[in-house]
């Protein structure tokens, strides 16, 4: 397999990898949750499910930075998981804060998958596994 191939190959498994990991914590929830005492509104997530979105993504970062370059794992976890999000926000917030996040989750996903794949390929290269 070429060098090209594998490149593409890798871009298009993390990008479903991380789709998966949205919707698989994050995607099938669609409603806010009222406190009755208080009145207050929170969600669409609770916590444990934003934790295990993490936490899976950064399984997917480790294992991307273990067999791909963090040139190709940062950015394409980024755009895919900033795009499934921002598209299933933008379509169920009637507030127009769902930008806000878009704008943040970007951020948060490029810093945490840079680190993570970064330290990956790292500790590869450290460890004396070959290069692919």
């Amino acid at each position: 397999m070429t060098k090209t191939m594998r490149t593409l190959l890798g871009g298009l498994l993390l990008a479903a990898a991380t789709v998966g990991a949205w919707w698989a914590w994050l995607g099938w929830e669609s409603g806010y949750t009222v406190d009755p005492e208080t009145g207050a509104t929170s969600g669409p997530y609770a916590v444990w499910q934003v934790a295990a979105a993490v936490l899976t993504l950064i399984v997917i970062a480790a294992v991307g930075g273990w067999f791909w370059t963090p040139w190709l794992v940062a950015p394409v976890m980024t755009v895919t998981f900033t795009a499934v999000w921002a598209v299933r926000a933008a379509s169920t917030d009637a507030s127009g804060l769902w930008a806000v996040g878009a704008a943040l989750v970007p951020i948060g996903t490029a810093i945490g998958a840079t680190v993570v794949s970064g330290a990956a390929a790292w500790l590869r290269r450290r460890g004396g596994a070959p290069a692919r």
